[in-house]
């Protein structure tokens, strides 16, 4: 028997077959929307909170290498670092007792940042893993951030910048600076990118002594590419220390006091090798230049 087909019956027909189109249509766009969805670069991951451990008793400054600081020259050649910034420097410290030690320092990545809490613009700010970093895309060349750093671990790009020409061809990100840009900031990133790959950063890697640690404070665990130490223990019963600790800044970085005496080192021995930038070519129209921009 046929139904006759009324208007009404039209109608009720159209509206269940529109429906009927509109489900799969519907599921079709949720489905290409959760495709298109790009995951947070923690999802499903545990979070990070990079720290980086110095113990000085296997810094000797490279001095039994007769060598510049090899944690300064990985970070120069793996960066492209511009001449004359350091984003480690091996500072020679006189100690009270008489003598030196060598005190590697990279940017210390405090989590009570004096240069983030400054910057009027955002473009030094925290990621989720601790890390500081800084944007020169967004940087408009202040240097408040630079004044407010109490361990002077910011530089600026007074000029266009000595570096090798390949780094023209580095994609720009704010945990790789490449390529650097003229009248912004630039630092010691930690290498995130490393780190997040399951690599080591450039200094701990160069460092011919195994003096640096790199580690995770939520897995409590770190090490110097040689060794793994359970964090916390390692830096309790070696009496780690922070440097200017009484700022409040809460460095991520620690220290373990020593003058190189597991190599040997006498502490009267003063003197090291001075940082080489290996940057043959010099691009058109860049200049070195020291820290007061002169």
């Amino acid at each position: 028997m046929k139904t006759k087909l009324t208007r009404r019956n039209f109608l009720r027909l159209a509206g269940a077959l529109g429906m009927g189109l509109a489900i799969p249509t519907t599921a079709v766009a949720v489905a290409q929307n959760k495709q298109d969805e790009k995951p947070t670069p923690h999802t499903g991951a545990r979070l990070r909170r990079w720290v980086m451990v110095v113990d000085q008793r296997y810094c000797d400054g490279c001095q039994s290498v007769d060598k510049p600081p090899q944690c300064g020259q990985a970070c120069i050649e793996g960066h492209y670092g511009p001449e004359p910034q350091q984003w480690i420097e091996c500072y020679e410290h006189e100690m009270p007792g008489g003598g030196t030690q060598f005190v590697p320092t990279p940017c210390q990545h405090c989590q009570n940042a004096p240069c983030v809490n400054v910057c009027p613009v955002g473009a030094t700010f925290h990621t989720p893993e601790g890390l500081v970093l800084v944007d020169q895309q967004r940087c408009i060349g202040c240097r408040l951030c630079m004044a407010a750093c109490p361990y002077d671990r910011r530089f600026f790009n007074w000029g266009q910048p000595p570096i090798p020409p390949e780094a023209a061809f580095a994609r720009y990100d704010p945990e790789n600076q490449i390529p650097a840009i003229k009248g912004t900031v630039m630092k010691c990133s930690f290498c995130g990118m490393l780190a997040r790959s399951g690599k080591l950063p450039y200094c701990v890697q160069g460092c011919d002594s195994q003096a640096l640690y790199f580690g995770d404070l939520e897995e409590d665990v770190a090490t110097n590419g040689r060794e793994v130490v359970k964090l916390s223990v390692f830096l309790s019963e070696n009496s780690a220390y922070q440097l200017k600790a009484e700022l409040g800044t809460k460095p991520r970085v620690y220290y373990i006091p020593g003058h190189g005496q597991a190599l040997g080192r006498d502490p009267f021995r003063k003197g090291r090798k001075p940082t080489v930038w290996p940057w043959l070519a010099r691009l058109k129209g860049s200049k070195t230049w020291n820290r007061s921009g002169t």
